[in-house]
């Protein structure tokens, strides 16, 4: 019998809230005719205001949509309704073979796919070897601007401590400085610049330490271990792109997709989906980007075994990862939840971590046998000997509730993030060994 996808999976494809409701509307059997699939795709024509239907196709392994209605969102309501309905009703998308004008839509994608990788190999050949020499002078000057900047950097943070951090009353905000690093060519420093104007006065001194720590290695990034400069160049704000990342070494395995969470602001929205190696046992996590109204591409089930190969962002504790050959689509994954640890166990590990990543806010982690309580002081997660924190405001309190509901007092398997300010749980695994996303309302 074919595995569908979960009705939260669903909606974490959607561009937003909006979305998601009026996909709801659309997941009933009522305004659809036509529906099918192959196990490939599915299809179908939604009823709407006017006289023709929409038709509606959707490629299930990327996924990809096509739908000729006029709406600006991708993927649109009738895609995700389309979802939702092979999703809840299986008997109202039957297996069949695709309508006409479905199958011209696959066919033409991958006939385009397969043109776009031609072309991308084609101009991989023949773009021109960079200039060794041009490429070190570069590197150079910008390493000259980023140690210049940092050197400012460690000046101003020492000027704060040196005036008392509970006198800021002179001190302005950080913004110039934020705009100076822009400058020395180091963004990821401006980014944690401007984020001291907002922190409590009794975080200051700790973010302080770490920045100052942070500026200092990026003054004598050259003398670092190379792993450890990796790690520095990433925070400071050198990047890499997916192509540099997939030319090194790669992993194969048989990757459990753990959880996935999306922010968003005016201008972007950015899906984070973590995994673990079946046989290494290694923790990766991809990132995904879309645009206002279409959500990021990359989208996969949780609880769904991939196959494929990721390459790791070079560092001393590597998890950022990209995803490149895949073998096969999604297949599902073990019936019990994944292995996991005690709290006690947790807490070390987040140890070693921070050993290697000083900087490491937290780091993707996998609790057995917790109770979520609720506390005057907040939420808590314990194994009956530790208690961990859930980090204040990491999911919506609607979540939380929804996780106590799961659990109705019985121990869980939860993934998340763990760090110095909490946990932050992303999945649980029920007493029916099903993940529940904890990251929608």
């Amino acid at each position: 019998m074919e595995e569908r996808w979960s009705t939260e999976h669903v909606l974490s494809l959607a561009p937003d809230a909006a979305s998601q409701k009026a996909a709801g509307k659309l997941s009933a059997p009522a305004p659809w005719s036509g529906a099918g699939t192959d196990g490939t795709a599915l299809w179908g024509e939604c009823r709407g205001s006017g006289s023709t239907p929409y038709r509606t196709v959707i490629e299930l392994a990327t996924p990809a949509y096509q739908c000729s209605c006029p709406s600006r969102k991708f993927p649109c309501k009738h895609a995700l309704g389309l979802l939702l309905l092979w999703s809840g009703t299986p008997e109202a998308v039957p297996a069949a073979e695709p309508a006409d004008w479905a199958a011209d839509w696959i066919e033409a994608r991958q006939a385009r796919a397969e043109k776009a990788a031609e072309k991308a190999a084609q101009k991989r050949a023949e773009k021109p070897a960079a200039d060794p020499e041009a490429v070190r002078r570069r590197a150079e000057k910008r390493g000259a601007r980023v140690a210049a900047g940092a050197a400012e950097l460690r000046l101003r943070l020492a000027d704060r401590v040196r005036h008392g951090l509970a006198d800021q009353s002179t001190a302005g905000p950080w913004e110039e400085v934020a705009a100076r690093m822009v400058d020395a060519q180091a963004p990821g420093l401006a980014t944690k610049v401007r984020e001291l104007d907002a922190l409590p006065q009794e975080r200051l001194l700790e973010e302080y330490a770490l920045l100052h720590l942070l500026a200092t290695a990026a003054t004598r990034v050259d003398e670092l271990p190379p792993e450890l400069a990796a790690t520095v160049r990433s925070r400071v704000g050198y990047t890499q792109d997916a192509a540099e990342v997939l030319s090194g070494p790669t992993v194969r395995d048989r990757w459990l997709v753990l959880g996935s969470r999306d922010t968003s602001d005016e201008r972007l929205t950015t899906r984070r989906v973590w995994v673990r190696g079946a046989k290494t046992g290694r923790y990766a996590l991809l990132l995904a980007f879309g645009r206002p109204g279409q959500a990021p591409d990359l989208a996969l089930p949780t609880g769904r075994l991939l196959e494929a190969e990721l390459a790791f962002h070079p560092g001393a504790r590597p998890l950022r990862a990209v995803l490149g050959t895949r073998y096969g689509a999604p297949e599902p994954g073990p019936q019990a939840p994944p292995d996991g640890l005690t709290v006690a166990e947790a807490v070390a590990g987040y140890g070693t971590a921070v050993a290697d990543d000083p900087w490491l806010d937290s780091w993707p982690t996998v609790l057995a046998g917790v109770v979520p309580v609720r506390t005057p002081d907040g939420w808590h997660l314990t194994d009956g000997h530790h208690t961990v924190p859930v980090r204040p405001s990491a999911v919506p309190e609607a979540a939380l509730w929804r996780l106590t509901a799961v659990s109705t007092g019985r121990p869980l398997t939860v993934f998340g993030e763990y760090g110095h300010q909490g946990f932050a749980p992303v999945t649980a695994w029920s007493a029916d060994q099903r993940p529940v996303g904890l990251t929608h309302n």
